[in-house]
């Protein structure tokens, strides 16, 4: 396999960098492995990434109801998945956020 073989999913980041320059920066992995698939993830323990990944959600037009919802790390850690299509590459966005404490308020009064 060649940086050739890697077209689809590196000419999606450039244009997703070009159409959405205002979003939060993702942590990205382009693979060999899956030469087509573009993963974008979010990583903080705020919960942040979780706002961070909505908005890329929004902006890639992915329904809501086309998002897994799980916890891993023993229930420590929420993990939202979502896939769509940009430029013909397969768009694999996953946020990562700590679950937050018995008892703490998040934005919005939200529990």
């Amino acid at each position: 396999m060649t940086l050739d073989d890697l077209t689809v999913s590196l000419r999606a980041l450039r244009m997703l960098a070009v159409d959405f320059p205002s979003l939060p920066a993702p942590d990205v992995t382009v693979s060999p492995v899956f030469p087509e698939w573009l993963r974008l993830s979010f990583h903080d323990s705020s919960g942040q990434s979780l706002a961070a990944f909505e908005q890329w959600r929004t902006a890639l037009g992915i329904a809501p109801d086309a998002v897994d919802y799980g916890t891993q790390s023993g229930g420590l850690t929420r993990v939202l998945k979502a896939e769509g299509r940009f430029a013909g590459a397969v768009i694999v966005l996953t946020g990562f956020a700590d679950v937050p404490a018995a008892g703490t308020t998040l934005e919005g009064g939200a529990r």
